[in-house]
């Protein structure tokens, strides 16, 4: 039973490894210590389709293809130095099944400010023992633990603390993450009279409570958001339907989803309708025809035409390179 809890905690956590302390080795699990329960909403089509961001180069005029991509570092206004995905990779961190314990500081110490993100540390295995003795200590002395480990490719910076008996990880910012009140403009300070600072703390003595009541902390715009949807499912009102559309008609994106670019599909299916009518009443010769049929499209169009015809050197193609290659094709 004790390993089929192991494997189910290992399942659900997000990193699995050991803290070390000295000749101290207590493996751990780290689940989230949130619930993101912010209500997301989708952007929409008039048709209720949902939408994907594509990459799109407003020089050439035409949706960017995924590996066509490469990262770049704006040295200057304007100039970039370009880096590849193997010299990424040259700059991560050392993979490690550690967390690092290096110093212990007081609680109170850390300025809530470096604080990011929750976390609980969860024993595993057949380590409760060290666990709750490293966990009661920390508790009783109010110190925090100063850790690093590393978690998907990237270094972070924690500080592990103790409560109830549990033991909890808060990853840090960075010293060069946090803004001075000086960089954002705040105003010099003012003299303040003292009869006004009692004042002040006879305001806050009256509203001040023992402990925080979690009630208190309440999403009140979720609430009123999810209630908003509620009512409007059950009246049936502006509810929209993603439309059904053949396999056909649907498009390969130049992105990460699928997404269904009706603009595209009807621009298809009218060149190909003004292109059977032509050949069959016979008033134009095909050629012909079918060059000015280019000349009415885009450039995106022509792009993702030549795609379809596997045309090399398609990306670098201007608009009148892009319609004598398919012509040349057909």
């Amino acid at each position: 039973m004790p390993e089929q809890k192991d494997k189910e905690l290992r399942r659900r956590a997000i990193w699995s490894g050991t803290v070390t302390f000295g000749l101290v080795s207590i493996p751990v699990a780290i689940l989230p210590a949130q619930r993101p329960q912010r209500v997301r909403l989708r952007m929409l089509s008039p048709e209720g389709i949902p939408l994907s961001r594509k990459y799109y180069c407003p020089v050439e005029d035409r949706p960017i293809e995924r590996e066509e991509i490469i990262r770049g570092f704006e040295i200057e206004k304007g100039k970039f130095v370009t880096v590849t995905d193997k010299e990424l990779d040259s700059l991560q961190p050392s993979k490690s099944r550690e967390i690092d314990l290096r110093r212990f500081v007081p609680a109170k110490a850390i300025n809530p400010k470096f604080m990011d993100r929750a976390y609980f540390l969860v024993p595993v295995g057949d380590t409760i023992k060290p666990y709750r003795l490293l966990a009661e200590t920390m508790e009783k002395s109010g110190q925090a633990g100063i850790a690093t480990f590393v978690m998907r490719g990237k270094e972070y910076m924690v500080a592990i603390l103790a409560e109830s008996g549990f033991l909890m990880a808060e990853t840090l910012r960075f010293a060069d993450e946090i803004r001075t009140p000086e960089s954002i403009g705040m105003p010099k300070e003012k003299t303040i009279t003292p009869n006004r600072v009692d004042a002040m703390v006879a305001e806050i003595r009256a509203a001040t409570a023992e402990k925080l009541d979690p009630r208190e902390l309440e999403d009140e715009y979720t609430r009123r958001l999810l209630d908003l949807a509620n009512q409007k499912r059950s009246e049936g009102k502006d509810l929209v339907r993603v439309p059904e559309v053949k396999p056909e008609a649907v498009q390969e994106p130049h992105g990460t989803d699928n997404v269904i670019d009706l603009m595209q599909v009807l621009k298809r299916s009218m060149a190909l309708e003004t292109e059977e009518t032509d050949e069959s009443e016979g008033s134009m010769e095909p050629e012909k025809k079918t060059g000015e049929s280019l000349e009415r499209q885009s450039k995106s169009d022509l792009y993702n035409k030549a795609k379809q015809l596997h045309i090399p050197g398609r990306s670098g193609m201007n608009r009148q390179e892009l319609i004598r290659a398919i012509q040349s094709v057909k």
